[in-house]
């Protein structure tokens, strides 16, 4: 027999972690159902199903011959269009078709951007704690996940001041996420500002994650100024996704919003990625933009409610403190010092039927935290925390 030599992989591939999510899932198979049934904060998933009405626009738009054929690359028109006139609408300013491309999902529309603004050996700053997909996605790319520590006493937004000490020749980027994933902050529109400024003056990417913008607490007139007040175009894209909003994370559907030069090269990504995103679900969205929205503004002051739910939940418990929570989620320091967060999820789970995620998913030095995903789960099932957390100890 011929001695063979194993094919190795891309090093940058075999040094990006697993996907964490199914491990703390699969310490929820060990539960024995003794507390009621598993009240599920791991993952972030909308809670309930979409309106019946937009169900019934994908079922009619999956009939039709046309949607089967390849569509544009950067998705169709009539929803280009229609998610232009909303972000307007949101933003306080005119945004053209050519400025929005639809992307099968937010985390692709990440890939994608990455890929457009930085090279192996670069850099790009991610505010710490981090959603580990952007740090999974800069790792095996070969561009460095540079840490933006966010101080909890800050309510973990980010200091333009810090991230500035920390850019080199080699940075290209810096990723904002609000409201956060994990931690649930939400940045301050003077914040955003300041963050515009710094990359627009260092020649540096902004890229700005608002895939749970839509949650919002109500009153909140826009989420910032940017848009509206910035020659936005040469120094800030936009990302966004329809999954949390619309509640259809199946039918991943995303948009990018860059000025028309760099939509040029992030469509030769797409096109080599992703050809065109499903159309079916494109139609569905085009009409839900308008036609769900009463349901939408209902949902963002459900959302809304579950989170003041989870701190009064959360309060007899002095132990455990909400750090911060908004949008999807809270962010908790657990009240066991020097137990790795993956032990006290693990109990937490088999002992109470609760699950969490811990702290270091999310970035390192994050021990004392559990990321809560707040939006999945009804608020009765919330108001159970209390009684579950009561006497639980390792």
């Amino acid at each position: 027999m011929l001695a063979t030599t194993p094919a190795a992989l891309n090093p940058d591939l075999l040094d990006t972690g697993t996907p964490p999510i199914p491990q703390a899932q699969g310490w929820a198979r060990a539960y024995d159902g003794r507390f009621g049934p598993l009240v599920d904060l791991s993952q972030a998933v909308p809670g309930s199903p979409p309106p019946a009405a937009l169900l019934e626009r994908l079922s009619q738009a999956a009939a039709l011959p046309d949607n089967t054929r390849y569509g544009p690359i950067t998705g169709d028109t009539a929803l280009r269009e229609a998610y232009a006139a909303e972000i307007s609408r949101v933003y306080g300013t005119a945004f053209r078709p050519a400025e929005v491309a639809i992307s099968s999902g937010c985390n692709q529309a990440f890939v994608m951007t990455m890929m457009a603004v930085a090279k192996a050996g670069q850099s790009v700053l991610l505010p710490a704690p981090w959603y580990f997909n952007h740090e999974m996605t800069l790792r095996m790319l070969g561009i460095e996940a540079r840490p933006l520590p966010c101080d909890p006493a800050a309510g973990f937004v980010p200091d333009v001041a810090t991230a500035e000490a920390l850019i080199d020749a080699g940075t290209r980027a810096i990723v904002l996420v609000t409201p956060n994933n994990p931690t649930g902050a939400i940045y301050p529109p003077a914040t955003i500002a300041a963050f515009a400024e710094l990359c627009a003056r260092r020649g540096l990417w902004l890229v700005l994650d608002e895939t749970y913008r839509d949650f919002l607490p109500a009153g909140v007139a826009a989420p910032h100024e940017v848009f509206a007040t910035t020659r936005w175009q040469d120094s800030v894209i936009g990302l966004y996704s329809f999954s949390k909003a619309y509640a259809v994370p199946g039918w991943r559907l995303g948009a990018i919003t860059a000025g028309e030069a760099v939509m040029a090269q992030i469509a030769k990504v797409l096109d080599c990625v992703q050809i065109s995103p499903v159309r079916a679900g494109q139609a569905a969205i085009t009409w839900g933009i308008e036609g769900t929205r009463d349901w939408r503004e209902a949902n963002r002051t459900e959302i809304n409610a579950r989170a003041a739910l989870f701190r009064e939940a959360m309060a007899p418990h002095n132990g455990w403190r909400v750090l911060a929570a908004g949008a999807y989620f809270a962010y908790v320091a657990h009240p066991f010092a020097g137990t790795p967060a993956a032990d006290v999820v693990r109990e937490l789970v088999q002992q109470r039927g609760v699950l969490a995620l811990p702290g270091p998913y999310f970035g390192p030095g994050q021990e004392q935290h559990l990321r809560i995903a707040i939006a999945n789960v009804a608020a009765d099932r919330i108001g159970e925390l209390s009684d579950r957390l009561r006497g639980f100890s390792l």
